[in-house]
C-alpha cells in the first residue's frame, strides 16, 4: 500500500511539473549589438515558435521540459540551443552573418519561411545592404526610389521621391523614421529622399494589411528604423559621390551597455558654382544636408533608453533675387521596459517639424514667406506574449498638431507688400488600439484588431462658413484650446493565413483606415510648398476600406519567393481641387476643395530571390483607379492623376566574383493621365483654350534601364579599412521619357498652337567611392 501511495505521489509530482509552464525570453542581436527585427524563434519538438518584435525582443511560454530552440534570420547563420526549462529563463542570442559566397545555399536551409508562414500580407521588408546594390540616379542610394520598384508602388514622376500605393495619393502614405513622422521626404525638390542609407537598419513597407498600431493614413506605412550604434567597437563608413558625400561614425560608449551613432551627408554642387564664368551662376546656391544621431543605453536587463534625431535642409538661391529653403527636424525619446518576461512596453515622446521659407529682395517686390507644421506626440505600446498561440499588442497615444500655413511680410523700405497671415490651426489626435496574432490550428492563423481614434479641432483658430456655391459668407474665431469640432472613428483590422502545405499558403485581409490630415499640393508629385491642413467642420476625414487575397509559394528549398495578390479599395471623402483653384496663401483654402468617391483595384505579382550569387526580384502590377466628384468633369468618373494600368520592374544583382557585383534595373509603366486642350476661341483679342474631359488622354509609356558595377577592395583583417568603387549609369539607353507636354503659339503664325515635349534626364553616369573602417 505504501508503495502504491509513493508511486501515486511521484506520478502526481511529474504531472504537475509537466503542466507547469515557464517563459524563455531575451533579445536577438547581431555581432555589433544591433537588434534583429523579426528574427524567428522555433521550438522543434512542439512545432511552434514566435518572432522578435521591432526592438528585437522575443518571449515564449512553454511547458516545463527539454527543447531544442532554433534562432534564425535571413542572411545569418542559425543558432540551435538546447535548454531544460524548469524555471523562467533569460537567453539573449547573437547571430553572425553568413558568408554568402561560401556554400550560399546553406543559408536557405531554414525550417520555416516567414513569407509563407506569417499572417501579414501586402508587406515587404528590405535590408539596407539591398539598397546599396541597386543602381541609382547620380549614384545616390535612395530608399524611396527602391520601394518604387515594388508591386503596388508607383513613382509620382521621373526622378521624384513621391510615390503612390494602390491608388492612393502621396499624402496617404505615412513615412516614419524611428516613429517620428516625416512630412516631406525629399531633397532637391524630390530628386533624392531624406534617408541616408548608412544610418538605416530596417525598412518595412505596409501596403494594405496595416497592424492596428498604425493609423492616420489611408494607403501605406513606411516604417524606417535607424541603426542603434555598434556596441562592440568603433567603426565608420562613408562615401564620396558625384552629387554628395557622407560619413557615419558609431561605437560603444560603454561596451555592451551603451552606444552612439552620428551620420551626416551633404551635396556640394554649390561649391563649384563660384568657378563658373557666368556671374549670375556664381551667386547661386543649391545644396542639401542631413544629419542623423542616436544614443542607445542599456540600463539593465529590463530597461533600455534611446534618443534619436534627424535634421535635414535644402537651400536654393538665385543670385540675390530669390531664395528658398525647407527642411525636417525630428526627435524621438524611447524607453523600453520589461514589466515581466512576457509583458514588453515601449514609451515614446516624439517631435516632428517641417517648415519652409521663400524670400525675395527684388526692389519694391521684396517679401519673406514662412510656413511651418509641428507635431508633439506621446505614446505607449505594449506587447504581451500570452502563450505560443497568442501575442497581444495594445497601446494609446496623443498628438498635438500645429499648422501654420503661411505668413508673408514685406522686405525693404520700399516694398509694396502688405503683411498677409493665413490663420493657423491646431488639433488633437487621440488613439487607442488592441490587436492579437493567434495561431488557431497548425494550418490556420489570424491577426485581428481594432483601432479607435478621436480627432479634435481646437483653438486658437478661425473657421470660415461657405454657402452652396463654396463662397465664404463669414467666419468664427475660437479661443485657445477651445474644442470646437470632433470626429471619431473605428478602424477594424482582420487578416488570416491558411497553410496549404509547407511550401504554400493563402492569405486574406480587410482593413479600414481613416485619415484626418490632408495635403494641398501644387503638383501631383509633391513640392516643398505643400500645405497640410486638418479635417474640420468643412473638411470631412478621408476613409478607405480595402480587402485583399493572396497566394504565396516558395520554390527550390525556399530560395525563391513567389506571390500574387488581388485587392479592391473603396475611398470616401476624397479631396480634389476645383478647376483653376487658388491654393497658395489663400485663407479660404477649404472652399477650393470638392469631395468625392474613389475606387482602386488591381493585381500584384512578385517573384524574389534573396540568396545565392544571383539575387533580385521581378514585379508586375495591373491596376485601375477612378474618382467621381460631382462638381468636377461634369459629374462623370475620371482616372486619377496617378492611375497607371501596367507597371513592371526588374531588379537583378549578380556577384560575379567575391569583389565584383553587377546590378541592373529595368522599369516600364503606362503613361500617366493628362488633360489636353482640344481647341480654342478668341475673346477680346485673348485666345482661350478649350480643354478635354479631365484626364482623358495619356502620356506615352515610360521605360528606362539602369546599370551599376561595384568593385570592392581586397578585404583585410578585421578592424582594417577597406573600400569599394560604385560605377552606375542611369537611363542606359538614354530614353527621352516625357516629363510634361506644354502648348505654345507658333512664333511665326500665332493661329497655330504647337505641343512641346519636356524630358529631364538623358543618360547619366556616376561614380561613388565607399569606404569602411
Amino acid at each position: 500500500m505504501r508503495l502504491v501511495f509513493t508511486t501515486f505521489l511521484l506520478l502526481f509530482a511529474f504531472s504537475v511539473l509537466a503542466q507547469t509552464r515557464f517563459t524563455i525570453s531575451g533579445y536577438i542581436r547581431d555581432e555589433n549589438g544591433e537588434d534583429l527585427i523579426g528574427a524567428t524563434v522555433f521550438v522543434e519538438r512542439l512545432n511552434t515558435g514566435t518572432a522578435a518584435n521591432v526592438y528585437g525582443f522575443y518571449s515564449l511560454t512553454l511547458p516545463a521540459g527539454r527543447y531544442n530552440i532554433v534562432y534564425s534570420f535571413v542572411g545569418y547563420s542559425e543558432v540551435v540551443r538546447a535548454v531544460e526549462l524548469t524555471q523562467n529563463l533569460r537567453q539573449d542570442i547573437v547571430l553572425v552573418p553568413e558568408d554568402l559566397m561560401i556554400e550560399a545555399v546553406e543559408i536557405t536551409a531554414e525550417r520555416k519561411d516567414r513569407n509563407i508562414e506569417r499572417v501579414e500580407m501586402s508587406t515587404v521588408r528590405l535590408q539596407s545592404k539591398t539598397l546599396g546594390q541597386i543602381p541609382a540616379l547620380f549614384g545616390e542610394i535612395d530608399l524611396i526610389k527602391t520601394i518604387q520598384l515594388l508591386p503596388g508602388v508607383q513613382s509620382s514622376g521621373e526622378g521624384f521621391s513621391g510615390y503612390h500605393v494602390r491608388g492612393g495619393g502621396i499624402d496617404q502614405n505615412l513615412v516614419l523614421i524611428d516613429e517620428a513622422t516625416v512630412y516631406n521626404a525629399s531633397h532637391l525638390g524630390g530628386f533624392f529622399s531624406v534617408f541616408n542609407n548608412d544610418a538605416i537598419r530596417d525598412i518595412q513597407l505596409y501596403k494594405g494589411d496595416l497592424p492596428s498600431r498604425y493609423g492616420g493614413r489611408l494607403s501605406s506605412v513606411l516604417d524606417v528604423r535607424m541603426k542603434e550604434g555598434n556596441q562592440q567597437k568603433f567603426s565608420g563608413t562613408g562615401g564620396i559621390g558625384t552629387i554628395s558625400s557622407r560619413m557615419t561614425l558609431e561605437g560603444p560608449l560603454q561596451k555592451n551597455r551603451s552606444s552612439f551613432l552620428i551620420s551626416g551627408r551633404r551635396s556640394y554642387a554649390d561649391l563649384f558654382l563660384p568657378l563658373s564664368s557666368n556671374e549670375d551662376v556664381r551667386n547661386n546656391q543649391l545644396y542639401f544636408y542631413d544629419l542623423n544621431a542616436k544614443l542607445n543605453i542599456r540600463l539593465n536587463d529590463r530597461n533600455r533608453f534611446f534618443f534619436s534625431s534627424y535634421a535635414g535642409r535644402d537651400v536654393f538661391g538665385f543670385a540675390e533675387i530669390f531664395s528658398m529653403n525647407w527642411g525636417n527636424f525630428t526627435t524621438t525619446f524611447r524607453w523600453n521596459h520589461l514589466f515581466s518576461d512576457r509583458l514588453f512596453a515601449n514609451f515614446s515622446a516624439i517631435r516632428s517639424n517641417y517648415d519652409y521659407k521663400l524670400a525675395s529682395e527684388l526692389d519694391v517686390r521684396g517679401f519673406a514667406w514662412t510656413s511651418a507644421m509641428k507635431d508633439h506626440r506621446l505614446k505607449a505600446d505594449f506587447t504581451f506574449f500570452a502563450n505560443p498561440n497568442n501575442t497581444l499588442t495594445f497601446g494609446t497615444g496623443t498628438t498635438y498638431h500645429f499648422f501654420d500655413p503661411g505668413l508673408v511680410k514685406g522686405v525693404g523700405e520700399s516694398t509694396v507688400f502688405n503683411d498677409l497671415k493665413v490663420p493657423s490651426t491646431r488639433a488633437l489626435d487621440h488613439v487607442l488600439y488592441i490587436g492579437n496574432e493567434q495561431k488557431i490550428t497548425d494550418r490556420i492563423s489570424a491577426n485581428y484588431g481594432l483601432r479607435f481614434s478621436l480627432f479634435q479641432n481646437i483653438g486658437k483658430g478661425r473657421v470660415f462658413q461657405f454657402d452652396e456655391e463654396y463662397n465664404a459668407t463669414g467666419f468664427q474665431d475660437y479661443e485657445s484650446f477651445e474644442v470646437y469640432n470632433s470626429y471619431t472613428g473605428l478602424e477594424p483590422r482582420l487578416a488570416f493565413r491558411y497553410m496549404m502545405d509547407d511550401k504554400s499558403s493563402v492569405k486574406g485581409s480587410y482593413a479600414r483606415t481613416i485619415q484626418y490630415l490632408h495635403l494641398a499640393s501644387v503638383s501631383t508629385a509633391g513640392s516643398p510648398l505643400d500645405i497640410w491642413l486638418p479635417s474640420s467642420p468643412n473638411l470631412k476625414p478621408q476613409v478607405a476600406d480595402q480587402i485583399a487575397v493572396g497566394y504565396f509559394r516558395n520554390f527550390k528549398q525556399n530560395t525563391i519567393e513567389a506571390s500574387v495578390e488581388v485587392y479592391y479599395k473603396w475611398l470616401q471623402n476624397q479631396l480634389a481641387f476645383k478647376d483653376h483653384a487658388n491654393i497658395l496663401l489663400n485663407p479660404e483654402l477649404e472652399g477650393e476643395f470638392r469631395l468625392g468617391e474613389g475606387w482602386s483595384y488591381g493585381a500584384e505579382f512578385f517573384l524574389r530571390k534573396q540568396t545565392g550569387a544571383l539575387t533580385g526580384w521581378v514585379s508586375y502590377t495591373l491596376s485601375k483607379t477612378d474618382f467621381l466628384v460631382p462638381e468636377i468633369n461634369g459629374g462623370k468618373k475620371f482616372s486619377a492623376d496617378y492611375d497607371r494600368r501596367h507597371d513592371f520592374s526588374f531588379v537583378g544583382s549578380y556577384q560575379a566574383t567575391p569583389r565584383v557585383i553587377v546590378s541592373a534595373t529595368w522599369v516600364y509603366g503606362t503613361g500617366k493621365p493628362v488633360t489636353f486642350p482640344l481647341g480654342r476661341f478668341e475673346y477680346g483679342n485673348v485666345i482661350v483654350p478649350i480643354y478635354s474631359a479631365r484626364n482623358a488622354y495619356r502620356l506615352e509609356d515610360y521605360h528606362r534601364m539602369d546599370l551599376s558595377v561595384i568593385l570592392a577592395g581586397k578585404r583585410k583583417p578585421a578592424g582594417e579599412a577597406y573600400g569599394e568603387w560604385n560605377f552606375s549609369i542611369y537611363n542606359l539607353y538614354s530614353r527621352k521619357n516625357t516629363w510634361l507636354i506644354s502648348f505654345q503659339q507658333n512664333s511665326e503664325n500665332p493661329d497655330i498652337t504647337e505641343a512641346y515635349k519636356v524630358y529631364l534626364f538623358p543618360i547619366i553616369p556616376a561614380i561613388t567611392y565607399n569606404f569602411h573602417f
